[in-house]
């Protein structure tokens, strides 16, 4: 469990659904999350960087939107401690398998998860938009949807076995095909979160290591179509 001392209410309306019930409110605390000015201060500095990089020089995010960045770092910080990572990507889950699609920012991720929802109905059921958290355990891989799930708010709390991962490249005709944990490597450390302390990097690199053991990995080329979706199903459900 996880208790968050937070200065503004809005990271406690973005936790709402995931706030433990009253059976559970004596429960030990795995993880207390305090939030400083300065840490807001250090996400204000950091988007502005990013945003600068994309030629964006008039964001101006609200110090409580920044609260919930810094909540999230200080989580995913700790998550190794727990055999966790958070990795960038949108996760979703078809008959109790999860699939995530992970890509560089703007190739169309959660377009292409949007394509699996109207194929497949209520089957498919989204995990995370965004940022999910991912567990390595010796009997599998869990991934959990969290709050922070995008602008979209696109998720749902729930822990489901990942089956896949899959990097997306946009390409004019849709093609998949499986590819090995070494070629998938370079993307899944791009993508996840990567902690400052030198530590908690170490033990990110054994999970991802530990995670290479459970789940496939396949690189598909997609014209963001519904037949990009079917697919990527056909192939990643085997």
């Amino acid at each position: 469990m996880i208790c968050i001392d937070a200065i503004y209410d809005s990271v406690h309306q973005l936790c709402a659904a995931y706030k433990a019930d009253k059976d559970m409110m004596s429960a030990p605390v795995d993880l207390t999350v305090q939030i400083r000015p300065s840490d807001i201060d250090f996400e204000r500095e950091k988007s502005a960087r990013e945003k600068e990089l994309e030629g964006q020089t008039n964001y101006t995010p609200t110090d409580a939107y920044l609260e919930t960045l810094a909540v999230y770092r200080k989580i995913a910080e700790k998550m190794p401690d727990y055999d966790t990572i958070l990795m960038h990507g949108s996760c979703i889950s078809v008959d109790g398998s999860a699939y995530l699609f992970t890509a560089k920012s703007g190739t169309g991720k959660s377009t292409h998860t949007k394509l699996w929802r109207e194929l497949l109905g209520s089957r498919a059921v989204m995990v995370n938009d965004d940022k999910p958290l991912i567990r390595i355990t010796r009997d599998g891989v869990i991934v959990y949807g969290t709050p922070w799930n995008g602008k979209h708010r696109l998720g749902e709390n729930i822990a489901v076995p990942l089956k896949a991962i899959c990097i997306l490249k946009r390409a004019e005709e849709n093609t998949i095909y499986p590819i090995s944990a070494i070629e998938a490597y370079p993307m899944l450390l791009q993508q996840v979160y990567r902690p400052l302390d030198a530590a908690a990097m170490q033990k990110t690199l054994k999970l991802i290591d530990g995670m290479t053991q459970h789940v496939s990995f396949w690189e598909l080329g997609c014209n963001m179509s519904l037949e990009a979706a079917q697919t990527a199903y056909q192939a990643m459900r085997s």
